[in-house]
């Protein structure tokens, strides 16, 4: 009996902008809503293993606009300090 291999969503893909192989890995998101920032981890993409150009599936793209939204809980929450330059550097 011979074994089959799965093949992965990703598999065969190469990217549209410097034909490199694409690539399945978990990655963190960052988006700013409304005047919060959303930090959305875990996220499955295909990446492209030369430029590192991102790929989501539809699916994974409904579920990051359903956390988002506040439809889904976040699993925790964190506090992040911000720093500016606008006074240190001169333009």
């Amino acid at each position: 009996m011979k074994k089959e291999l799965a093949m992965g969503f990703w598999d065969g893909e190469t990217c549209e902008y410097c034909g490199g192989n694409i690539a399945e890995k978990r990655v963190t998101l960052y988006r700013k809503v409304k005047a919060n920032y959303v930090l959305i981890e875990d996220v499955p993409a295909g990446v492209c293993s030369q430029c590192g150009t991102r790929y989501y599936a539809a699916n994974v793209l409904k579920t990051v606009e359903e956390s988002v939204r506040g439809r889904r809980k976040a699993e925790r929450e964190v506090l992040v300090p911000i720093y500016s330059l606008e006074r240190v550097v001169s333009a």
